[in-house]
């Protein structure tokens, strides 16, 4: 698992101020506060002041605590609001417990509180099904990882929530790694296929630095044909919808060979298939459930 430290330091390299800053301002917008809150205005005092907990209701995994404080500090809006983490992101959670104590104007407090909560409740989600799915595979050699299916506009921040839960990260986007996946190599016929990998592993390296160049194969031929491209061209191998037998098989080959390239294991991966998957001997296992069926953990503010 990371420490506190390293997920201070992802958080602010995947969420620096500026970003939090307009994630916020959209939030706000979103819910209606930046063009006044009707129910607020009409009861509070403008000198009203509430203090809050911020408490969860829930088992499960913090994530999201950093970066919101955060959006609050930097926000000029909230200047006489106050956020403070009791609990550091990554840590597990208790129905009962106090995540976090919020001060300020009533306004301002009331019109933050379903947004926070909204993106807390989320990442915590995020966070805690990472978590199981890390748990599952205690004592293997492979790691859980992400995938680009996750929400729109909250790519970075859930990113960080499955890193809060234990899972590692993947690429973030299309620019900063290289994945040729089975849409990109459709119709390369068999006897071509190393040689035009080849090029196209080429061409990536040379357009930028990359975190990785990654191949997706389909079946143990197409595996073969990458194993065959020149040693240092290719960093992993993504075996979609391998049966075990099939993963096992790819190890047995690359072990074989000699090769460096790491494995990674890929579709409809579940909490029940992710041990046996992992016991194959993969490197890696890419799990979109982490984002794309993760249920969001309940938390709530508690005014005094």
């Amino acid at each position: 698992m990371a420490t506190t430290a390293q997920l201070d330091a992802l958080a602010q390299r995947l969420l620096p101020g500026d970003m939090l800053s307009a994630a916020l301002q959209l939030w706000l917008e979103e819910d209606g506060f930046m063009r006044g809150d009707v129910t607020s205005r009409a009861l509070c005092g403008k000198n009203a002041s509430l203090d809050g907990s911020i408490t969860s209701r829930a088992t499960g995994v913090l994530a999201g605590m950093q970066p919101l404080v955060r959006a609050i500090e930097g926000s000029p809006m909230f200047e006489e609001v106050s956020l403070v983490a009791r609990v550091e992101d990554g840590a597990s959670i208790d129905p009962g417990t106090v995540i976090a104590k919020m001060r300020g104007p009533a306004p301002d407090v009331l019109g933050l509180e379903r947004p926070l909560l909204n993106l807390l409740g989320r990442l915590c989600g995020v966070a805690s099904l990472s978590r199981r799915f890390v748990d599952a595979i205690d004592g293997t050699q492979a790691s859980i990882c992400t995938t680009r299916k996750t929400t729109p506009g909250l790519r970075r921040f859930e990113k960080y929530a499955a890193a809060c839960g234990g899972a590692t990260l993947h690429r973030l986007g299309l620019d900063d790694a290289a994945l040729f996946k089975d849409n990109h190599i459709a119709g390369i016929p068999d006897g071509a296929f190393t040689e035009r990998m080849t090029e196209a592993c080429r061409r990536a390296r040379d357009d930028r630095p990359l975190a990785f160049v990654e191949i997706e194969v389909d079946t143990l031929e197409q595996f073969n044909g990458v194993l065959a491209i020149e040693a240092g061209l290719v960093d992993m191998i993504l075996l979609d919808n391998f049966d075990l037998d099939m993963l096992r098989e790819a190890v047995k080959r690359r072990d074989v060979e000699g090769s460096a390239i790491a494995l990674e294991a890929s579709g409809g991966v579940t909490l029940e298939s992710v041990r046996q998957i992992a016991e194959t001997g993969v490197d890696r296992i890419s799990v979109g459930a982490l984002t794309h069926q993760a249920v969001s953990l309940d938390v709530g503010l508690d005014v005094a």
